[in-house]
C-alpha cells in the first residue's frame, strides 16, 4: 500500500508521520479534512493573542479617568511596549514549531497568555499601581503578539503551495481581527460588572461614570481557556515539520529575507501600529469625540482585507496586488495631512477617520500579499537550489517548507517593529510639534520607498 493511500493518525494530539500535501490524491482524501481542522483552531487561537496584544490600545484611553495621571508621552509608550516584545519573541518563535510541534506550542503560548490577562485585570484596580509594573505587564502582553510567528509558520506546514495563500490569509487575517473584537467588546464589557463575585470591582470617573476595567483584561480568561483545550486535544504535531535551529537558521543569509521584512513592515507594521495608536491619536486631535465607539472599525477592516490580499494574490500575483497596495497608502498618506487640525483649522474628523479606514484597508490587504510573496519566493528558491546542487525532490521539498516557515515567521518579526514605532513616532511628533504631521511626512516618504522597492526588485520584466 503506498503512503499517501495509507490512514494517517488523525485523532488530536497525535503525531502523523506522513504528511504530503502536494500529493492530490492524499490532499483529497485525508489531507484537506486535517489541515482545515487545524487551520480553524489555530484561527481561534491566534484571535484571542491578538485580542491580548492588543490590550493597552483599549486600556490606556481609560487609565487616568479612573484615577491614573500617566502623561499623553507615557500613555503612547504603553501602547507601544507590547509591539517591542513581540518583535524581539518572534524571532525564537518562529523557530520553534519545527522543534516543539504546532499542537504542543500552541497550547503552550495560548496559555501563558493568562499571565498578563488576570495581572492587567487586579493592576488597573489599584490606582497606587506604579507606572513601571504597567510597563511589565504591556511587555508581558507582547508575548500574545509574538503568537503570530508560530501560527503562521505551523499552517504554511500543513497546505499546498497553490493554497498557502490563502491559508495564511485566513489565519493571519483572521487572527488579526482579534484587534477590533477587543476594542469593540472591550469598551461594553467595563460598563458592567460581570466578574464581581471574582474581585472585581468599580471605579467612578470624573464624569460620574462608574466602569470596571479588569473586564477589559479579564474577559479573554476563559476563551483562553478553551483555546489552549482546543489546541492540545484537537491539533495535530507534523513528523515532517521537524527540524533543528541549525537547519533553519541558513535563512537568514538569504537577500529576499531582508527585502521582504522592509514590505511586510509597511504593511503589517502599519496595520498593527494604527490599530496600537488609532484611539489615543485620535483623542489628542478630536477630543470630542468618544473614539472607542469607533476605533474597533478600522482593525475589523484591516483584518477582512488580509484574507482577501491572500487569495487575490494566488489569483493575480503578489506582486501585483502589492505594488498597487502601496501607491494608495501613499496617496492617502498624503491625504492625511488635509484632514487635521491646525491653527487656523478645525480639522475634519469625518475625513479624517474615512482616510484612515483606506489606510487599514491596503495595510491589512498588503499584509496578506507580501506573505503571499514570502511563501512563493522562498519556496521556489529553494526548490531551485537545492536541486540545482543535485539533491532529491523530497529533499528539496522539505528544505523549501522549513525554510518558507522560518523566513515567515523570521519576517512577521520584522513587521510587529510597526506596533511599537508608529505609536512612539506619534507621541514623539506630538511632544515636539503638537502635531502628528511629522510622524506622517516619515510614513508616506516610507511608503514611496516601498513603491519604488517592489517594482524594481519584482515587479519589472527583467526583475529576477
Amino acid at each position: 500500500m503506498s503512503l499517501h493511500t495509507s490512514t494517517p493518525p488523525v485523532k488530536g494530539g497525535t503525531v502523523i508521520q506522513d504528511w504530503q500535501p502536494e500529493d492530490t490524491e492524499f490532499w483529497q482524501q485525508h489531507g484537506k479534512r486535517i489541515a482545515s481542522r487545524n487551520l480553524w483552531i489555530s484561527v481561534f487561537c491566534l484571535l484571542l493573542a491578538f485580542c491580548v496584544w492588543m490590550l493597552f490600545s483599549a486600556v490606556t484611553v481609560n487609565l487616568n479617568k479612573v484615577g491614573f495621571s500617566f502623561t499623553t508621552e507615557q500613555l503612547f509608550l504603553l501602547t507601544a511596549l507590547p509591539s517591542v516584545a513581540c518583535a524581539l519573541l518572534r524571532v525564537p518563535y518562529s523557530f520553534v514549531i519545527p522543534i516543539f510541534g504546532g499542537r504542543r506550542w500552541t497550547a503552550f503560548s495560548t496559555a501563558i497568555l493568562l499571565v498578563p490577562c488576570l495581572w492587567l485585570g487586579f493592576a488597573v484596580q489599584d490606582i497606587s499601581t506604579s507606572f513601571s509594573t504597567f510597563m511589565v505587564i504591556a511587555l508581558l502582553c507582547g508575548c500574545a503578539g509574538a503568537n503570530f510567528a508560530s501560527s503562521m509558520g505551523n499552517i504554511s506546514f500543513f497546505f499546498p503551495k497553490s493554497q498557502q495563500g490563502g491559508a495564511l490569509g485566513i489565519n493571519g487575517g483572521l487572527g488579526n481581527l482579534g484587534v477590533s473584537v477587543m476594542q469593540f467588546f472591550a469598551p461594553l464589557a467595563i460598563s458592567f460588572g460581570i466578574f464581581s463575585l471574582f474581585g472585581g470591582g468599580s471605579q467612578t470617573a470624573a464624569s460620574g461614570e462608574v466602569i470596571w476595567l479588569e473586564n477589559a483584561a479579564w474577559l479573554w480568561v476563559p476563551f483562553l481557556i478553551v483555546g489552549t483545550l482546543l489546541a492540545w486535544f484537537g491539533m495535530n504535531d507534523l513528523a515532517s515539520s521537524k527540524s533543528s535551529l541549525r537547519e533553519q537558521l541558513p535563512v537568514l543569509k538569504r537577500g529576499h529575507l531582508w527585502i521582504m521584512a522592509v514590505l511586510y513592515l509597511a504593511t503589517f507594521g502599519s496595520f498593527i501600529g494604527f490599530s496600537a495608536g488609532f484611539a489615543m491619536l485620535s483623542k489628542t486631535q478630536f477630543p470630542e469625540v468618544v473614539i472607542l465607539k469607533y476605533a474597533f472599525f478600522g482593525p475589523f477592516l484591516g483584518a477582512l482585507a488580509r484574507s482577501a490580499g491572500g487569495m487575490l494574490s494566488d489569483k493575480f500575483g503578489g506582486v501585483r496586488v502589492t505594488l498597487i497596495n502601496f501607491i494608495v497608502m501613499s496617496v492617502f498618506s498624503g491625504l492625511l495631512f488635509m484632514t487635521l487640525p491646525t491653527a487656523t483649522y478645525a480639522g475634519s474628523f469625518i475625513a479624517f477617520y474615512s482616510v484612515f479606514m483606506i489606510l487599514f484597508i491596503n495595510a491589512g490587504l498588503g499584509s496578506g500579499s507580501t506573505f503571499q510573496m514570502i511563501a512563493v519566493i522562498f519556496r521556489k528558491q529553494t526548490l531551485d537550489r537545492v536541486k540545482a546542487q543535485g539533491g532529491s525532490d523530497e529533499h528539496a521539498q522539505r528544505e523549501a517548507v522549513t525554510e518558507t516557515s522560518a523566513a515567515l515567521g523570521f519576517i512577521s518579526a520584522i513587521g510587529a517593529a510597526g506596533g511599537f514605532f508608529i505609536p512612539q513616532m506619534f507621541g514623539t511628533s506630538l511632544a515636539m510639534t503638537g502635531s502628528p504631521a511629522g510622524a506622517m511626512k516619515v510614513f508616506l516618504g516610507f511608503y514611496l520607498l516601498c513603491v519604488a522597492i517592489t517594482w524594481l526588485v519584482y515587479g519589472r520584466k527583467k526583475a529576477n
